[in-house]
């Protein structure tokens, strides 16, 4: 009887304080064509509530874009008698070829470490796993090194104080999308959190897709690998002739 009752009071405190987002997107698709020079996904949404808004502290909203996963090998290069080789490899089991976070506050004040380990938040925690030889003591300056590659041409992105909450109710944000994207599905995930504790999750997607040129190109590259590397040789010949002519001709003229 006991534990009934406070299995019940467990109940109706958590219901109490319930909030739970309600999303949108300005659209839940990305199509890459031959122009494709990157894009701009908004992402706005809403938190429902049964009760008052709590005093024990601010809401905050933190917003997570994944590309698909995709295993790496991550080789460190030194230079051996003046010329630079590969040395060690480590295998990173999954990386996503994109991720972006976008918060309401500085990220470690809206996640503890407890909660970032639970639902892979961080950008270190989305690369899921390293195995590494025994010969290497410490795997994690690899994963590190993809981390930085990443960072520094835009497909992971950290973007704190960039999701803008409207009286602890109304929140937006724009995720920008880079020129190179990986086609497929691209998990989006918003989480509601107050003291570093997550309250509520919602997850949807976006689906990239190549269309027109750049889809029969690659659908062509997938199922007749042999016609395409010749059409490219093909073109690649094309191009070379046609530039060799107009280079006689303008020295002609």
């Amino acid at each position: 009887m006991l534990r009934l009752a406070l299995s019940l009071l467990l109940l109706f405190a958590f219901k109490a304080q319930a909030e739970e987002v309600v999303l949108g997107l300005s659209r839940d698709n990305v199509s890459i064509s031959t122009s494709f020079n990157g894009d701009e996904i908004l992402i706005f949404g809403a938190i429902k509530r049964q009760e008052p808004i709590p005093e024990d502290g601010p809401i905050q909203v933190i917003i997570t874009v994944a590309g698909p996963d995709q295993p790496l090998t991550v080789r460190r290069k030194e230079k051996r008698f003046g010329i630079w080789v590969n040395t060690e490899a480590v295998e990173i089991d999954a990386a996503p070829s994109f991720y972006s976070i976008a918060t309401s506050a500085p990220l470690a004040e809206a996640i503890n470490d407890t909660e970032d380990l639970r639902h892979q938040i961080t950008i270190p925690r989305a690369i899921r796993s390293v195995g590494a030889p025994m010969q290497i003591e410490n795997a994690q300056p690899f994963a590190e090194a993809v981390i930085r590659i990443r960072e520094n041409s835009g497909a992971y992105q950290l973007r704190e104080n960039t999701v803008t909450l409207t009286q602890s109710t109304l929140f937006h944000t724009a995720i920008q999308m880079p020129a190179d994207l990986t086609e497929g599905q691209y998990p989006t995930r918003i989480f509601l959190t107050r003291n570093g504790q997550v309250l509520d999750m919602y997850e949807t997607g976006i689906d990239v897709r190549k269309v027109g040129l750049e889809r029969w190109l690659y659908t062509l590259s997938r199922q007749q690998p042999l016609l395409y590397g010749l059409m490219s040789l093909a073109i690649a010949i094309a191009a070379g002739w046609g530039a060799s002519t107009a280079f006689r001709m303008m020295r002609s003229g």
